[in-house]
């Protein structure tokens, strides 16, 4: 029997699958890139998710690798949104009118949404509803914040136009962890930022943390919880740190040696299984791995892995879209200078009618996908689903990843029995194990040749 200790619990955060680095142009279509009118030829359009990028951040901390830039400069905002507005205007198009184009959920994320002033979240918002169609005041509409852009104007607006969900970023209510993590923040000023989002009154709060901060103790970890909790949000997150490749901490200090170190690994464990307990003696329900939600929240549509759902429009250089068969965005990189370059080349793009990069998803990679995004979740897989849809059972097509995991105790036995395929509380801790050992030999192979940039 295999013990879960010997498998690396932190490998790769699974957000959504396959992952950008597995995508690649799509040139083999043969008028060159295929149309987006084709694509959505023939999709289901009625209840589509709708998520707006931008890739502008006033600092970039030390652990992301999101597709992010510090600063605007000569209004490159502007520019940027006067992009968005003409994509926008042509994904709209492509979506055609033979039958009704509704959207159910709707988010700005980023980079740093509030990075734009409360004028341009209003050209935001106005590009959702007047060329998308979507009612933001009608839908779930998340927005993501920081604690230094999460002003009381800023705020007015997004509670004026519907938001019923805003994320804060805080990673850490103790001012040195904050700056051993390159977010350099003072927590009197994450207090009034919170304080500021309360007064708003946007249904739901939702907190970032971070554990395995270098200096980090189990004391300190849960004073920054406790901070949290004081304020009641309705949802939190609890992120491991992750070192990655081209990022602030993976350039300084904190090499591979130390990343790859078990003793880090084991801390990190400790801290997410002192973290989970801590919010569950609360009255928090855990959703995912990294998601927690206060017992009487209101649900906000789709939980986390929602970014997964089929009818996903992305807007925005950094953004993803998925048809049922084909996932597809613009060019992905981390390293800032790359990151200008692309969003240089989306600010003056005018033909916004074709898929750039992407990769098809389907056959074994529709069941992949579909029982990573289920599995993933606390409540797990219902397998009469599964079968409806694809015809088998997950052991069926999965048989040997499924009795590894059961070898190492990450399944629940007793969830069969409810008609469900579902993680053990210790499966669900190796949750960033357990995703990457499901991905396929050719998404694998994909990931391993992209060049990071």
């Amino acid at each position: 029997m295999t013990g879960s200790h010997t498998v690396r619990p932190y490998q790769s955060y699974v957000y959504a699958y396959p992952h950008k680095t597995a995508y690649r142009p799509l040139t083999g279509h043969p008028a060159g890139r295929p149309a987006l009118r084709e694509l959505w030829a023939g999709e289901r359009k009625d209840a589509l998710s709708l998520y707006l990028h931008i890739p502008f951040c006033e600092v970039r901390c030390g652990f992301c690798n999101l597709f992010t830039r510090i600063g605007a400069p000569d209004e490159l905002t502007t520019r940027y949104l006067d992009a968005l507005d003409r994509q926008a205007t042509a994904v709209r198009d492509a979506l055609g009118d033979d039958e009704p184009v509704r959207f159910a959920s709707a988010a700005f994320g980023g980079g740093t949404p509030t990075f734009l002033t409360a004028a341009e979240l209003e050209r935001l918002c106005d590009i959702a509803e007047k060329r998308m169609g979507a009612d933001l005041r009608s839908v779930p509409l998340s927005v993501e914040t920081s604690p230094s852009t999460a002003t009381a104007d800023r705020l007015a607006v997004l509670a004026d136009r519907g938001t019923t969900r805003i994320s804060i970023g805080v990673q850490s209510f103790v001012d040195a962890e904050a700056r051993a993590a390159v977010r350099p923040q003072r927590r009197a000023d994450v207090e009034a930022a919170l304080g500021r989002i309360r007064d708003a009154r946007i249904p739901v709060l939702n907190i970032d943390l971070i554990y395995g901060i270098d200096g980090q103790t189990e004391d300190s970890w849960r004073s920054s919880l406790d901070a949290a909790l004081a304020w009641q949000p309705e949802e939190l997150y609890l992120y491991p740190l992750y070192v990655r490749p081209l990022t602030g901490l993976g350039r300084v200090g904190a090499d591979a040696e130390a990343a790859a170190d078990a003793v880090w690994d084991e801390e990190r464990l400790r801290l997410y299984r002192g973290g989970r307990d801590h919010l569950l003696a609360h009255g928090y329900e855990q959703v995912s791995m990294r998601m927690f939600r206060r017992g009487d929240a209101p649900r906000q549509g789709p939980d986390d892995y929602a970014c997964q759902t089929d009818g996903m429009i992305g807007l925005g250089c950094g953004a993803r879209s998925y048809t049922s068969r084909l996932h597809y965005s613009f060019d992905y990189a981390v390293e800032m200078r790359e990151v200008r370059a692309i969003i240089d080349g989306y600010t003056a793009t005018e033909d916004f009618s074709r898929a750039e990069v992407g990769r098809y998803v389907d056959g074994d990679e529709a069941r992949r996908r579909h029982l990573l995004q289920s599995l993933l979740q606390a409540e797990g897989l219902q397998l009469a689903e599964y079968r409806e849809r694809f015809g088998a059972a997950p052991g069926d097509d999965f048989p040997g990843e499924l009795d590894r995991f059961e070898a190492r105790g990450w399944l629940d036995g007793s969830a069969v029995a409810s008609g469900l395929l579902r993680l053990s509380p210790e499966g669900l801790a190796h949750s960033d194990a357990l995703g990457p050992e499901l991905f396929s030999p050719a998404v694998r192979a994909a990931m391993a040749a992209y060049e990071l940039k």
